[in-house]
């Protein structure tokens, strides 16, 4: 059900958001570290002054157009306010050791010809942007922080910055202390926005017309992804932890409830595609000893419940994305990881065909 369609040479790949501008079918591919020669392999070490990835999908593949700097790359946003088009980076870290958490992250402007530098964040340890809409006003989430055990760094909060016309302001600040990842959707008339934490909680917030306020606890904690569908007449929401199980849950009364446990640990993103869900497995065990050549799965929603159908290899998997052309649904993959942990691995694409 899927198979390979093209690799694409990458290294530390964190993210693949495909997007559309100006005629152009384009992935943007943000890169955590290249490998730094006699060092030995470690899946935080590497030289972190890198670039993201801008690449043109041709016939039978990828091919260069752009690269900008985004170092320590964690993740790409495309979005668009009217007739503008923005492409926003987070950088997690610069340096090739020691390295700074304290990195600045861009938000770049398409000119009609390429992207350019337009509006920068100060950031600490930042993982992942997200855009939203609610109502006239537009939004940029940033997740950020990290605080390993042992360590002492600094506690940052997560950011969500408004829109004001003509750059981002500070809008509200939402706790955190080594945030990953955000998911805004809309139930039942309301607006939510989930906030995934791999140490505190990862919570489901809801929009209260002036500010975001605290509806629900999603997972205690390991969080990193969330996906949302609807099936079968109901709502439901799945939430992706590294080290601890992943669940379905099912909306029911103003609350999400569960509904299911998906097998194994290790997930690190969703993409849903219905009634198809790819999950992408990032590593087992620890950072120092990591076991990074993986399977993620591919589930179909048959007879009210996510059944596997297929598996497929990763290799320190980080971000899944569906894409269409005109044979069909395509599947981008980026995988951050080698086998024996260094970061020249391939970004894969996958041609997904139904059963």
């Amino acid at each position: 059900m899927l198979t390979e369609w093209c690799r694409i040479p990458t290294s530390g790949a964190r993210a693949v958001a495909p997007f559309e501008v100006e005629g152009h079918s384009l992935v943007a591919i943000p890169q955590l570290a290249y490998d730094v020669p006699g060092q030995p392999p470690h899946m935080n070490g590497g030289d972190s002054d890198t670039e993201m990835l801008i690449l043109r999908r041709t016939a039978d593949g990828y091919e260069p157009f752009q690269t900008v700097p985004a170092p320590g790359g964690e993740d790409a946003e495309f979005f668009r306010i009217g007739d503008r088009s923005f492409l926003a980076t987070a950088s997690i870290r610069t340096g090739h050791g020691p390295y700074h958490f304290d990195a600045e992250s861009t938000v770049y402007e398409w000119t009609g010809s390429e992207f350019a530098a337009f509006q920068r964040f100060p950031t600490f340890a930042a993982k992942q942007w997200r855009h939203f809409v609610i109502g006239d006003d537009h939004f940029l989430a940033l997740a950020q922080g990290v605080d390993p055990p042992g360590v002492d760094l600094p506690n940052v909060p997560s950011h969500i910055f408004r829109w004001d016309g003509t750059v981002f302001r500070p809008f509200q600040d939402i706790p955190s202390r080594w945030a990953y990842n955000w998911h805004h959707f809309t139930l039942d008339g309301n607006d939510f926005l989930a906030h995934a934490d791999h140490i505190g909680p990862s919570r489901l917030y809801r929009w209260a017309g002036r500010e975001f306020v605290a509806h629900q606890d999603l997972a205690e904690q390991h969080g990193r992804a969330f996906a949302t569908f609807h099936a079968d007449g109901d709502d439901f929401l799945l939430v992706g932890c590294i080290a601890s199980p992943s669940r379905l849950l099912r909306w029911d009364n103003g609350k999400f409830v569960e509904r299911d446990v998906l097998d194994g640990l290790g997930t690190r993103e969703f993409a849903v595609h219905f009634p198809y869900v790819v999950r992408v497995n990032f590593i087992l065990g620890t950072p120092a000893a990591p076991t990074t050549a993986l399977t993620s799965q591919l589930y179909r929603w048959q007879q009210g419940k996510l059944t596997q159908v297929a598996e497929f290899p990763t290799s320190g998997g980080t971000d899944v994305a569906v894409l269409a052309d005109a044979g069909g649904a395509l599947v981008a993959v980026s995988n951050s990881l080698s086998a024996d942990v260094r970061f020249r691995t391939d970004t894969v694409i996958y041609r997904l065909r139904s059963a």
